[in-house]
């Protein structure tokens, strides 16, 4: 399964071989700007998509998405979740590599682990953010600088303030 994928270029033969070796199952779209080359992984691999139901005018893939929303499962185990967030974003629990999978709600500018700024952030952002807790994961994935981040990272960014970019 791919998630929020950006394309490698067609000269990156190397990438695109190591993709067609182990082919992608499935692709799902975390938030609607982030369709991006999903209509490219569909055709290649003839695979499901999966995403959000609304998009941008002028960003709609040529693909029709199954539609996910907080509690929605995906194959392989994997469940949408809720962030409190109201920006369209659905991020993923993949509960066998014990990792949640955030999109734009939270970023690592520097390599730090933030939340994103919005306005209810104490409102609806912390206390959705804080209830994922309760998952038993141990990384945490983000599209947005670093990449990869750990638990303890993860509860340090629910106390700081929110990123504001």
């Amino acid at each position: 399964m791919v998630l929020d994928p950006l394309a490698p270029p067609t000269n990156a033969a190397e990438v695109w071989e190591r993709l067609d070796a182990r082919p992608p199952t499935a692709v799902v779209v975390l938030k609607p700007d982030h369709v991006r080359d999903v209509d490219l992984f569909v055709r290649r691999y003839g695979i499901r998509a999966f995403g959000p139901r609304l998009f941008f005018r002028y960003d709609i893939p040529d693909t029709e998405l199954e539609w996910i929303e907080p509690g929605s499962p995906l194959p392989g185990g994997i469940v949408a979740l809720y962030d409190g967030r109201g920006r369209n974003e659905t991020p993923l629990w993949l509960p066998e590599q014990r990792a949640l999978v955030f999109a734009d709600a939270l970023t690592a500018p520097a390599g730090e682990l933030r939340v994103w700024s919005t306005p209810w952030h104490e409102e609806r952002a912390l206390p959705a953010l804080r209830a994922l807790l309760d998952l038993p994961f141990e990384h945490v994935i983000v599209s947005h600088g670093e990449p990869v981040h750990t638990r303890a990272d993860y509860q340090r960014a629910l106390e700081l303030e929110p990123w504001r970019g």
